[in-house]
């Protein structure tokens, strides 16, 4: 077979692929499901008619398009991959709303861009290299099969990221909260203080606390919030110290001060753990690199001298 006609043979593909997801995303081939069949009938006024509503989706009507397909698309990922609550959790770390479907939805987004980077690596392949059209369809297979899995690496190297940087920041905070407390404030008080004169991951979180507290739960619900939010064991035991010191009133500055502390020589630890991996690290190019041509530029004359002696 020609180059020609591989060519035009995946272009054919494709083409039917697109008419084929067209006709699969007719309004007939969507079934409505239960909430879309029963909400109709528990609302208290009609609904309006869209054709007099203003507001116009991001993306205009290509948006309104896609997005049932894209839904659709998503559910299919979220049978196939599962872990929503590992997914639910990775988001709240990262600072997200705890948004399942709209992260099965950007991974369909993510998989689409590599079927299609996928799709053309595969075509010049097949154009250059005479290569079948089933290295073109393995290709897009692989491109967005590293879609979705860079999607899922994406949001955890985001909530990786959110939480080195409230462990960067906790020290300082539990030392201000301290200096507040120990200046007669109360723990709300102190909350306050640091909120307003703070800013940063952690000092979100903080401000989120204290608006819980303010609405109406009472301040250790409000800081246990804050730890079921955060992956982080040291903030775990910060507010479990806290707790305990609001509950049974013990001094609180100290207890915060004692957290810093440890905050601090955790990090002392974990960078003394990051130079000695990255000192073993180094040994490698020494080791297989440098050492073997300093051995043969100090082999190499007495091998010369000794081949020409005989």
């Amino acid at each position: 077979m020609s180059t020609l006609a591989r060519s035009g043979a995946a272009l054919g593909f494709v083409m039917g692929l697109g008419l084929f997801l067209v006709w699969a995303g007719l309004p007939r081939h969507r079934h409505p499901g239960l909430a879309g069949r029963v909400l109709p009938y528990l609302r208290d006024t009609p609904r309006p008619s869209r054709l007099l509503d203003d507001e116009r989706p991001p993306g205009g009507s290509f948006a309104v398009v896609a997005a049932p397909v894209v839904r659709d698309l998503g559910r299919v990922v979220e049978r196939v991959m599962g872990g929503a609550d590992s997914v639910r959790r990775r988001q709240l770390r990262a600072g997200l709303a705890a948004d399942v479907d709209r992260f099965r939805a950007e991974q369909v987004l993510w998989s689409a861009v590599g079927a299609v980077l996928g799709g053309l690596l595969g075509t010049v392949l097949l154009v250059l290299q005479d290569a079948g059209a089933v290295t073109v369809v393995m290709m897009a297979l692989i491109g967005a099969g590293l879609g979705v899995t860079g999607a899922d690496y994406s949001l955890s190297r985001r909530a990786a990221r959110r939480e080195a940087r409230m462990l960067t920041e906790f020290p300082t905070v539990a030392e201000l909260l301290a200096l507040s407390v120990g200046a007669g404030e109360g723990a709300v008080g102190a909350l306050d203080r640091v909120c307003r004169l703070s800013g940063g991951e952690l000092a979100g979180e903080l401000r989120r606390c204290l608006a819980d507290a303010r609405a109406g739960a009472n301040l250790p619900t409000a800081l246990q919030g804050l730890a079921d939010r955060t992956g982080l064991p040291s903030l775990r035991r910060f507010v479990d110290g806290v707790i305990i010191a609001v509950q049974r009133g013990t001094p609180l500055a100290d207890v915060l001060r004692a957290q810093a502390q440890d905050v601090r020589e955790e990090g002392r630890r974990a960078l003394m753990e990051a130079g000695g991996r990255k000192e073993i690290a180094m040994m490698v190019p020494v080791v297989f690199m440098i050492l073997p041509v300093t051995v043969l530029f100090a082999v190499f004359p007495g091998f010369t001298f000794f081949q020409f002696t005989l």
